[in-house]
């Protein structure tokens, strides 16, 4: 697979194998691995302050629902339009692929307004602040499946580290900025797990949110400078949709993480 003097090539199918009409996948393998995972992390934070358990299972419930779904109609909405409003039967077939990670990232802020009012009855903040740690992990898992499916990768480089994607044609290397992405997002991660274990972070409300919005839609927005536009319509934008999309965020987070300093630290007490 690797070429030692110059590029790596990749050609690695995107199934693991397949029995029958059902076909086991890298990306839904590390899609799953990487909610299980975050699952544990979220429920040890939850359990160490000592918060009702039936919160930790409805509230994984609502965030896998509110990111398939979020990051699907993101998908349909910010990038294939076009496509989508001529065949709306085509919205609901999740597995021929098309998630958007700004999608996903706005449909589990509003499944945690709606978890705040019904569940917890603490201000959306304190949860967001809390599932912001695994949710960095889990998109981590989710760039490399990207690169299992030999997708959404970068424009030409020189660099030795390189990918040729053999799978889909490619003859140059190009950028893998997959695993750019999901070194950044294990980065903002380590940050994040640093801040509330390690800090008094977690009682400034907004605060980790604010962390991660800076670090995860920073580092998306420098990448795709480097990222080969995934729609045609793109070529015609000074920024592409990807980078457009990460400002609003980008302006949150400042806003949240300077809101939190100045604010006093807020300690719920369980009931």
């Amino acid at each position: 697979m690797t070429d030692l003097i110059s590029f790596i090539h990749w050609n690695v199918s995107p199934e693991i194998f397949n029995l029958g009409p059902l076909s086991i996948r890298w990306y839904g393998l590390l899609f799953a691995t990487g909610f299980l995972i975050g699952y544990y992390i979220g429920e040890k934070m939850f359990l160490s302050e000592k918060v009702n358990q039936k919160w930790i299972d409805s509230l994984f419930l609502y965030i896998i629902i509110a990111t398939i779904v979020g990051a699907r109609l993101g998908h349909v909405f910010f990038y294939g339009w076009d496509y989508y409003s001529q065949n709306p039967g085509e919205i609901i077939k999740v597995w021929h692929g098309g998630l958007a990670s700004h999608g996903g990232a706005l449909g589990i802020i509003i499944a945690m307004l709606l978890y705040s009012k019904l569940v917890s009855k603490r201000n959306v903040l304190w949860t967001i602040d809390r599932i912001v740690v695994p949710t960095a992990l889990v998109g981590a898992f989710i760039r490399m499946g990207n690169l299992m499916n030999s997708e959404i990768y970068g424009i030409q480089t020189s660099l030795p580290w390189g990918f040729i994607f053999e799978r889909n044609g490619e003859t140059v290397a190009k950028h893998p900025t997959q695993i750019y992405e999901s070194l950044a997002y294990l980065f903002s991660f380590a940050v994040l797990m640093f801040l509330y274990w390690r800090t008094r972070s977690k009682n400034r409300e907004g605060l980790l949110t604010g962390v991660f919005f800076v670090f995860i839609f920073l580092a998306r927005f420098l990448i795709e400078f480097i990222k080969e536009d995934q729609e045609a319509f793109e070529a015609d934008m000074a920024l592409n949709m990807g980078q457009w999309l990460s400002v609003p965020f980008i302006m949150t987070g400042l806003f949240l993480i300077l809101r939190a300093l100045k604010l006093p630290e807020k300690i719920y007490r369980n009931k």
